[in-house]
């Protein structure tokens, strides 16, 4: 089956860099993209749903952010790319952020909300995107959407600290996850002189974490979190506390 590049490669005007060819070619069953802002993250996934809709008729594709607005927007992208491809779409008529292709398949939108993203089964891709922001709870809530029809998942974002679900991954994920990493010194749209004014203005912390994929403690920490994790050495016997209290007279 052809990967989502041979979609991209109809688009008028875009053409993908290394990284980005990575991840389109890519027929991962699960894969989490770590990457600069302004990467064009949202564009890759946009083609990446897309292409499993006109593929796979009838399929649904879901697609999960921590607001309506970001699901609205990436499910507009979506309709620019099947635009473009000559697709015809309109709204699934049940749904307020979707899509109907023609073939029956359909792009839905979800917001960060637990109480709106459950309902959906037999999902053939998901996409998170801006992963880094969307609570955990909301991400158990969306896995088992996965578990009928034994759908792939992708989360998408630029960190946010060494917490929730997408650092967790990032950090602890087994070999079952495509891991790619994209920094924006190695991306060939961001200047280098953009980059250092942005490395004085922001300052070193939130340049790693914006612009160096690095995930950042906020800070507020008395003592960083890789200091602790450092200390502790599984080899060391836990100390073992008596539990009774003597009385001295």
């Amino acid at each position: 089956m052809q990967s989502a590049l041979a979609t991209a490669a109809r688009l008028r005007g875009f053409e993908p860099d290394e990284l980005q060819t990575r991840v389109l070619e890519s027929n991962a069953h699960r894969g989490i993209l770590n990457c600069t802002r302004q990467w064009g993250k949202s564009t890759v996934g946009s083609i990446m749903a897309v292409h499993r809709a006109m593929t796979r008729p009838g399929s649904l594709v879901v697609v999960a952010s921590p607001s309506d607005r970001q699901s609205a927007e990436f499910v507009r992208k979506c309709g620019e790319v099947l635009g473009e491809l000559g697709v015809k779409v309109r709204g699934d008529g049940h749904n307020s952020i979707s899509i109907l292709l023609p073939n029956k398949s359909r792009i839905i939108g979800l917001p960060g909300v637990d109480g709106t993203v459950r309902g959906f089964s037999a999902v053939s891709l998901m996409i998170i995107d801006e992963a880094s922001r969307v609570r955990p709870e909301i991400y158990k809530a969306l896995r088992p959407m996965l578990a009928v029809g034994g759908g792939d998942l992708w989360v998408l974002s630029t960190p946010a600290g060494r917490q929730g679900f997408f650092h967790s991954i990032w950090a602890h994920g087994g070999e079952e996850w495509l891991k790619v990493e994209a920094p924006a010194t190695l991306c060939p749209r961001i200047k280098a002189s953009f980059l250092e004014e942005e490395r004085g203005q922001m300052g070193p912390a939130w340049f790693r974490q914006e612009y160096l994929c690095e995930f950042v403690d906020s800070g507020s920490a008395m003592v960083e979190r890789e200091v602790v994790e450092r200390a502790f050495d599984e080899e060391v016997e836990p100390l073992r506390l008596s539990t009774q209290i003597r009385t001295w007279r």
